[in-house]
Order: structure tokens, then C-alpha cells, then sequence
């Protein structure tokens, strides 16, 4: 008699610990179903792409390809601009075909980084030394393209504006795609492969991007200091070289990009000398200290950090004994940090002389250490699922935590994007009108035009800032092939 409460008690661990086996072994197909939610987030946003019409700096570009090609807007960007020929080759890959090339770059654009990206994961998975289901990878790249993309507190310029992903979204996605070959080179022709890819990737992102140039010589310096303890002796030799392929090529196009007509010329009408002026680097520091508050309380980032407790939890699953051999991770967790304070500072600095307090509500500035960002909550969520186990906890808890916060942040993000879509498509409708009619008027012979603004999200239209900003109203003027524009506040 004694024995039966003990032998209940018993029953019900076994039986708890049956269910808790069940619901793990289950886990399998938790990231395929969300990572279906993250992959319908990018069709949704695809599908209303095609709302998207002309606004900002692709005012000027779109007439510039137009009128002369690829020559022309080669020309425009080191002559005149800013110096970032690649970034003016990719301009001109979607502005030659004027409207349905802006309409057609959000999807392409987002098939690409989801690509590259599961590409990354796919060749980073193998270095946790375990062997996680089929599709993982591709669940971390949607889990990290979704939030990184559409967690953006302004996904019209993240995601729909070209000239903004161009510039700050798409080269920090170039950078990890960098990483593969590295990742991949088990061979004499690998590791050869990966250095000319470092060293000619890197030279591109300095002819792209000088935010993910700076992100990327930080993060290179930072792997180069922590080798030694994260990296076996085997393979420390070569990454220390690839590394230093990679520096090479940055630096290269760098200086090709600095030295530049395009950029002296940005740099004296921006007035970048007070560029490492105290009164610039402190009210930086500011800045930037304002944006990662931003960053840190907004709550779709919460999207990456749940999706890695998922991921630590599929781990889990397909190695539990691998969990107590978690080796240097510290080193990794506080150079991830580093990378993001030094990288997130720099790239505030460099661009404070042109937009000024600008810096703290220009979030596409932010985006190119912000892939960064959602990587690191990703990879301290699969940690925390990892500890979570170590400590003797059923791992169902964290794995239903996860699921079920992800999905709340993906059920967010669709709201917020069918308003976004609602509001581009009003836009777009009005932008339609307006452009038919001044087309008209200019096939007519007219040579003013009015012009009504058609902002969204913060978007540069002409006369915008109460009238001040009238540059937009040249650019405007040449893509309708007329002398110039008026402020119209009415419909046309």
C-alpha cells in the first residue's frame, strides 16, 4: 500500500516526461509553420509592391537613365554625387525601365536577400557541430529576411524605396553572403575561391555603401582579436588571411570612392570637416545612443529573438548531450556587442554632417549594422533555449514561448503592412492621375507644370519642409520634359 503513491508519482513524471517527449518530437514542423508565416509576410509585401511609383532621389535618377543610359548615371554618381559607382550600376539595373523597374525591385530585392541569407545560415548550421532537421536554414533566413525587412520602423524606405535598399539595405546582405565561401572552403581551390571573394566583395561594398564598409572593417577587425579563442588552430591561419583579403578590398574601394569627384564634392557641400569635431562627436553619441533605445524597445525585434529560442530548441532536439559542450561562447557574445556599439557609432559619425539631427529619424541609415542586430537576437535566443536545457527544464516550455511569440509578431507585422499597402495604394492612384494629366500638358506644349506632393512615409517630395526643399522640383521638371514645376494644393 505504501508503494502506490510512489509508484503514481512515478507514473505521472514518466507520463509528463512521454508528452514532453512528444511535443518535442513534434518540433520538427514548428519552424516549417513558421517559417510558412514569414514566407507569406514577403509574398504579402511582394503583392503590394506593385503600388510603388516614383518619389525622392529616384526623381533624379529615373531621367538620368532615361536620357543617357548607364554611362550617364555612371557619371552622375563619381562625378557629382557621391562617388559609389556600384551602387550606380544597380540604380541603373531597375530606373532603366522606369516605373515597373521601382515596382518590380521590392520582390526581386526580397527573393534575393532570402536567397543569400539561407544561403549564410545553410553554411553557418554545420559550425554548431550538430545536424538540426531539413530546413532549418531556411527557417532562420525567413525568420531574420521578415523582420529585418518588415520590423523596420519604416519598411516603405527598408523595403520598397530602391534608392534606400540600394544604399542601406541590401550591401550589409552582400557582406554575409561574403561569409559562405569562408564558411564552405575545405580545399586548396576553396580557400583560394574565398579570398579573391573577399578581396573583390570587399572593394565592391567600398564602392556601395560606406556605413556596411565601416560595419564590415569593425566586425573583420573583431574576428581578427578573437581568433585565437574561437577559432581551432586548423582553420585559425586561413580565416586570419581571409580576413585580411577582406580589410584589402574594403580599404581598396574605399579610397577609390573617397578620392572620388562625386564624393570631395558631397563632402564640401555637407560640410563633413566637423566630422571628428567634439561638438559633432558628442552630439553623435547622442544620436546613436537614441537609436539603439529605439531599437531596443521595439517590439517586432522580438520576431528574431523568439525565432532563435525555436532554433535553440530544434538544436536541442537533434543533439541534447551537444548542449553541455558550449564552448567559447562569451568571447563571441561580447564581441557581437562591441561590433554593434563601435560599428553603430561610426556609421552615426560619418553620416552626422549631412543630415545632422537627421540621424535620429532617417532609420534607413540604421539598416546597415541592423542586419547585425537581428542576427546577434537570433543567436542569443537560440543560447537562451540551450541554457534554458542545461538547466534541467523541459524544453517544450521554451519551444511553445517561441512559436508563440514569433507568431504574435508576425500576426503584428502583416497589420502593419496592410496599412502600409492600403496607404501606397491611395498614393499610387492619385500618382497615376497626376502623371497622366501632366503628361498631357507636356504633349501639349506646355512648359510649367503644377505639381501636387504626394508624400508617404516620410518620403523627400518637392516643396516639401514648408517649401524650402526644392531641389526634388528640377528632377521632376526633367522626367516630364518641361521647364519647370509649381506648388499645386489642389488636384490638377
Amino acid at each position: 500500500m505504501e508503494g502506490l503513491p510512489g509508484g503514481a508519482v512515478r507514473g505521472e513524471q514518466t507520463e509528463g516526461a512521454l508528452n514532453a517527449t512528444m511535443l518535442v518530437g513534434r518540433a520538427r514542423w514548428w519552424p516549417v509553420l513558421l517559417c510558412v508565416m514569414s514566407l507569406a509576410l514577403l509574398a504579402y509585401a511582394a503583392w503590394t509592391a506593385r503600388w510603388v511609383r516614383p518619389s525622392g532621389d529616384d526623381w533624379c535618377f529615373l531621367p538620368v537613365t532615361r536620357d543617357g543610359g548607364l554611362a550617364a548615371i555612371l557619371d552622375e554618381f563619381y562625378s557629382r554625387d557621391n562617388g559609389r559607382v556600384v551602387n550606380a550600376v544597380l540604380v541603373w539595373a531597375y530606373a532603366r525601365f522606369d516605373v515597373a523597374g521601382q515596382q518590380w525591385f521590392p520582390p526581386a530585392s526580397g527573393v534575393l536577400i532570402l536567397l543569400l541569407l539561407w544561403a549564410f545560415c545553410a553554411a553557418a548550421l554545420p559550425a554548431t557541430e550538430r545536424r538540426p532537421p531539413r530546413g532549418t536554414a531556411l527557417f532562420m533566413a525567413a525568420t531574420v529576411t521578415a523582420v529585418f525587412l518588415f520590423g523596420s520602423l519604416n519598411t516603405y524606405k527598408t523595403f520598397y524605396w530602391p534608392a534606400a535598399s540600394v544604399s542601406h539595405t541590401l550591401p550589409p546582405v552582400f557582406a554575409c553572403a561574403a561569409i559562405v565561401p569562408v564558411l564552405k572552403a575545405d580545399s586548396p581551390r576553396g580557400r583560394a575561391f574565398a579570398l579573391c571573394t573577399a578581396a573583390t566583395t570587399g572593394a565592391a561594398l567600398g564602392l556601395l555603401s560606406e556605413e556596411t564598409t565601416v560595419v564590415a572593417l569593425v566586425a573583420l577587425g573583431c574576428t581578427v582579436v578573437v581568433s585565437g579563442r574561437v577559432i581551432g588552430p586548423a582553420r585559425r591561419h586561413f580565416v586570419r588571411l581571409w580576413c585580411a583579403a577582406a580589410i584589402a578590398g574594403l580599404v581598396t574601394g574605399m579610397l577609390i570612392l573617397y578620392t572620388s569627384p562625386g564624393a570631395m564634392h558631397r563632402r564640401q557641400t555637407k560640410n563633413a570637416s566637423i566630422m571628428l569635431a567634439p561638438t559633432s562627436l558628442w552630439d553623435s553619441l547622442y544620436g546613436f545612443a537614441y537609436i539603439t533605445l529605439r531599437c531596443l524597445t521595439a517590439w517586432p525585434y522580438l520576431g528574431a529573438f523568439a525565432g532563435g529560442v525555436v532554433l535553440g530548441c530544434v538544436l536541442v532536439r537533434a543533439s541534447p548531450e551537444g548542449v553541455t559542450r558550449m564552448k567559447n561562447q562569451m568571447p563571441l557574445i561580447w564581441s557581437c556587442v562591441v561590433v554593434l556599439l563601435v560599428a553603430g557609432y561610426a556609421c552615426t559619425v560619418i553620416t552626422y554632417p549631412a543630415f545632422r539631427a537627421g540621424v535620429m529619424t532617417s532609420t534607413r541609415l540604421w539598416n546597415d549594422y541592423l542586419l547585425l542586430y537581428v542576427l546577434f537576437l537570433v543567436y542569443a535566443g537560440a543560447l537562451a533555449a540551450c541554457a534554458w536545457h542545461r538547466r534541467g527544464r523541459h524544453v517544450a516550455t521554451a519551444l511553445t514561448f517561441g512559436t508563440a511569440v514569433y507568431s504574435v509578431v508576425c500576426v503584428g507585422l502583416a497589420a502593419t503592412l496592410a496599412v502600409l499597402g492600403s496607404d501606397m495604394a491611395t498614393r499610387a492612384l492619385a500618382w497615376d492621375q497626376q502623371d497622366t494629366w501632366m503628361r498631357s500638358q507636356a504633349a501639349a506644349g506646355a512648359r510649367v507644370l503644377p505639381y501636387r506632393r504626394l508624400p508617404i512615409r516620410n518620403m523627400t517630395e518637392p516643396f516639401g519642409h514648408e517649401g524650402h526643399k526644392t531641389w526634388p522640383a528640377l528632377c521632376v521638371a526633367r522626367y516630364y520634359r518641361v521647364q519647370d514645376i509649381t506648388n499645386a494644393t489642389g488636384k490638377p
